[in-house]
């Protein structure tokens, strides 16, 4: 028999920066930062990504763009691969993610691909703790208390048994 059922999101959305914490600003300054050195050649769309780990460092990453797109990377991913490689056994406290296009900052919120989404997902399991979501736009900036707000059926360690 089927049945009809609802699933939520949460969400908080904010207007401007000088409404979020002083944390999440740093972290969104600090992704616009890492969205100027982005290498995006074909798309000129610029993306940025701020890592808070549990240590308080904090690790930028941008796109990188190949005249083959499937073998580019996305600033999201960047920054995260590069924070395990880095600092494997730090938690994953917040991630911001910010872009722009030739006329500036997106109207926005800034969005994770499904892969990213799916990252972030790995990274929550793997630290067993939900990750910060700040995504930021020009219009307004979305913030998710973790990953599953984003991909409510992910594929999880569990998945696989």
């Amino acid at each position: 028999m089927m049945h009809k059922r609802t699933y939520q999101i949460f969400a908080d959305e904010y207007e401007n920066l000088s409404e979020l914490t002083e944390v999440d600003r740093q972290l969104i300054l600090k992704a616009r930062e890492a969205s100027e050195n982005a290498y995006a050649p074909y798309s000129k769309f610029l993306v940025g990504a701020a890592v808070l780990l549990a240590n308080g460092e904090i690790i930028k990453g941008n796109n990188q763009e190949n005249a083959d797109f499937t073998d580019g990377l996305c600033a999201e991913r960047v920054a995260l691969f590069y924070a395990h490689a880095t600092y494997p056994n730090i938690a994953v406290e917040a991630l911001a993610v910010t872009a722009k296009n030739s006329n500036g900052l997106i109207a926005g919120p800034a969005q994770p691909c499904g892969s990213c989404r799916q990252v972030l997902v790995e990274t929550e399991s793997r630290y067993k703790q939900p990750i910060r979501l700040i995504l930021d736009g020009a219009e307004k900036i979305m913030v998710f208390n973790g990953a599953d707000n984003l991909l409510p059926f992910a594929f999880k360690p569990g998945s696989l048994g």
